[in-house]
């Protein structure tokens, strides 16, 4: 078996909506799985309709989250839909779900009812708050997630406006804290012959990977204020601007600072008390920036990252996207895959960042169309052709 397949003969089953879910089920996808995407006749992920921009009728939203996937429309709110995701269950080992608590029991759909048809089921439901707690019910997005959980509150410029991360990182870390559980329910299925059902919530995930941001308030119960692209504990580690634009630099350890005051010319700060020490220059840091600030006005960014290279000192350009798919590192690792897709041209997808050995994972299926796999599934679960006709007349499939 291909390292690039470890999961392989394992079936999932996609029904969740927007990014955590599907996000998650993608990776799960990418790791060899046979994944499902269970969306409703006619409109399916909300996702495929946030545009622009669009490729043809494809949201380039809906296309960054659902590679490696199988769609089948499926109307679970009628019988026979519910009869049929039930033979799918019976046959997979995983569910995706992010239905609002309660939704599923009421179509008989829950986890107790889906457990006594697949006592091996593993079935992560993904939920803004959990299936317990004051809020449980209550839809989540991102946005508002990122400002309940405290993420908004130290991200941005010092006295200005809260800003939310540029991508909705609340839901991508809720897909990774999903994968890791899933993966270890069905390591841990080896040895009970048991499933069971996963309870994520994007408000536990996001108060976690606050991580040593948490912990810090904890220690001295004082909120961390917000500093741009600043290390609250470690100076210089930041962005500063050049003639041309931004370079980041980290000095993070005496050493780096002492070669980094060597590189600008300025070997004196290395032995001036306010600046000798990593907690010195964190109290006097106003005073250093007000130093360093005008040295890196003076030259472009490209200037500044040879010379600080040169000097060993951890350095970086502000990049913009564009330069980012242009970098060769970015390249030479296939971070950015050409995929044979039904209606678009030569797509082009990021790629998947695991590797088992040298060579990358491939992207063996592009976003699936709405129900472009319906048939074919409903063929695979011993539908004959007569009855999924009969299904597409009722709205059914």
């Amino acid at each position: 078996m291909s390292k690039a397949l470890l999961l392989s003969g394992f079936r999932i089953l996609d029904a969740s909506r927007v990014l955590a879910g599907p996000y998650c089920a993608m990776m799960l996808g990418d790791l060899g799985a046979e994944v499902i995407k269970i969306e409703r006749p006619e409109t399916g992920d909300q996702t495929r309709a946030w545009g622009p921009p669009y490729l043809t009728s494809e949201s380039a939203y809906y296309l960054s989250t659902n590679r490696n996937k199988r769609s089948l429309t499926l109307n679970l709110k009628t019988k026979s839909g519910q009869a049929i995701f039930k033979k799918l269950v019976s046959q997979s080992d995983a569910l995706v779900e992010s239905f609002q608590v309660g939704d599923l029991d009421k179509l008989d759909l829950g986890y107790s009812s889906l457990s006594c048809l697949n006592s091996k089921l593993v079935c992560c439901s993904i939920t803004g708050y959990g299936q317990t707690g004051p809020w449980r019910g209550r839809p989540a997005y991102d946005l508002a997630m990122q400002a309940e959980s405290g993420w908004m509150g130290i991200t941005g410029e010092p006295g200005g406006a809260p800003v939310r991360v540029g991508v909705a990182i609340l839901d991508l870390f809720t897909a990774h804290y999903a994968t890791q559980a899933i993966l270890a329910a069905l390591m841990a299925r080896e040895r009970t012959e048991q499933g069971q059902h996963i309870d994520i919530a994007m408000l536990d995930c996001a108060v976690a990977s606050l991580s040593y941001m948490a912990q810090y308030y904890l220690a001295t119960g004082q909120q961390p204020e917000k500093m741009g692209s600043k290390h609250p504990t470690i100076t210089p580690y930041q962005a500063f601007e050049t003639q041309d634009g931004y370079v980041i630099v980290g000095a993070a350890s005496p050493e780096i600072w002492m070669r980094f005051c060597q590189a600008i010319g300025q070997s004196e700060l290395v032995s001036d008390k306010k600046f000798a020490q990593n907690s010195s220059r964190v109290a006097n840091r106003a005073e250093l920036e007000a130093i360093l600030n005008p040295f890196f006005k003076r030259q472009k960014t490209e200037d500044w990252i040879q010379l600080l290279e040169k000097h060993e000192v951890p350095v970086a350009p502000v990049n913009s996207l564009k330069q980012v798919f242009g970098l060769s590192q970015v390249q030479v690792r296939e971070m950015l895959q050409t995929v044979v897709h039904p209606t678009i041209e030569s797509l082009l997808l990021v790629g998947i960042p695991i590797r088992f050995g040298p060579e990358p994972i491939a992207i063996k299926r592009p976003p699936p169309l709405l129900g472009q796999h319906t048939e074919e599934i409903l063929l695979e679960l011993g539908y004959a052709r007569e009855e999924i006709e009969h299904f597409r007349a009722e709205g059914i499939v």
